[in-house]
């Protein structure tokens, strides 16, 4: 069946850096564009980053530009998400998605001094 797992995230002060990782089984893996969705608390769930199939092509939410940087190792059906100069309103549960079909269980990442 198909998973994806999360892990990372957690409890980080403003301007730090986390990285979330996602690792797929039970599809293939390298035909499937990726995404991270974030939902923070009274808030819809909004795209964070998408990457193809093949990792040469990547978009961002205006939101986290050169900030966040999404990255995939398809050797390792793992997708990451890079987050750098966290601010307070990044923070939210975290999401994987392949795109119409699978999300993953989420992830809490919380930006507090």
């Amino acid at each position: 069946q198909v998973q994806l797992v999360q892990s990372g995230g957690g409890l980080v002060q403003p301007g730090g850096s986390l990285r979330l990782s996602c690792e797929a089984s039970g599809f293939t893996f390298n035909h499937y564009t990726m995404s991270w969705y974030r939902q923070a608390p009274g808030k819809e769930r909004e795209l964070v980053a998408s990457i193809s199939s093949g990792g040469n092509s990547t978009n961002y939410a205006e939101s986290v530009k050169g900030r966040f940087t999404i990255s995939r190792d398809n050797t390792k059906n793992t997708v990451y998400l890079q987050m750098n100069s966290l601010k307070p309103e990044d923070t939210a549960v975290y999401y994987c998605y392949v795109p119409w079909r699978w999300w993953g269980q989420g992830t809490q990442v919380t930006v507090s001094s």
